[in-house]
């Protein structure tokens, strides 16, 4: 609890929580320690006592939300079969996008803290790429490559900024224009792992 009898017991959380509220009703570009007080009915210095400026409890709220985003696709059903090791990672990757809209749009659609000054907001999201490089170098298509760690990479950034492109249109009310049939529509995230499936040329292990 941040609150008791109208007074703040968890100054800290309570002003992450209050920032959420902020970003989410008004963007990112109302957020501020004065407004977080304001809204809080502290003063204006009490936020400054836990985060130092407001790029510090954005990166809080970042490193969260990284944080949860890992922690699901490190829950995701697994297989030995890297196939569909690689499509559940898929799957989970755009259920949490459609699931915590905000956080998605915190991590990859807004402006970032310095990463350089915040390292620990970027730990989650090196260990979600991680994981993703993980998935492909199971395949074993890269084994006899010279450059197959740089292979790998690359093949990730290509399978991460497909799935990143789909999660951010089933987002919005795009595809609304279009006018596509509902078996289209229906169709679109098996289609999407498929061709991404055949663009790696990875095949089906019995």
């Amino acid at each position: 609890m941040t609150r008791q009898k109208g007074k703040v017991t968890d100054l800290r959380e309570a002003c992450i929580q209050e920032a959420l509220k902020i970003i989410e009703v008004s963007g990112i570009e109302e957020l501020s320690l004065r407004e977080i007080s304001r809204r809080l009915g502290v003063s204006h210095q009490a936020p400054y006592k836990h985060f130092p400026s407001r790029e510090h409890i954005l990166a809080e709220i970042v490193s969260r939300a990284f944080n949860s985003f890992a922690q699901y696709l490190d829950d995701r059903p697994h297989s030995d079969n890297p196939l569909a090791n690689l499509e559940s990672m898929g799957r989970a990757y755009l259920n949490y996008a459609l699931m915590h809209p905000l956080q998605y749009r915190l991590m990859f659609g807004t402006p970032l803290p310095d990463p350089t000054q915040h390292p620990e907001m970027m730990k989650s999201a090196q260990h979600a790429f991680a994981l993703l490089r993980s998935c492909i170098a199971q395949t074993n298509l890269n084994i006899d490559e010279v450059d197959g760690s740089g292979k790998v990479s690359l093949d990730a950034l290509f399978v991460w900024s497909t799935i990143h492109g789909l999660a951010s249109i089933l987002q919005t009310r795009a595809l609304d224009t279009l006018s596509l049939p509902d078996e289209i529509l229906d169709s679109a995230v098996d289609h999407t792992l498929f061709r991404i499936d055949k663009a790696l040329n990875i095949k089906k292990s019995n």
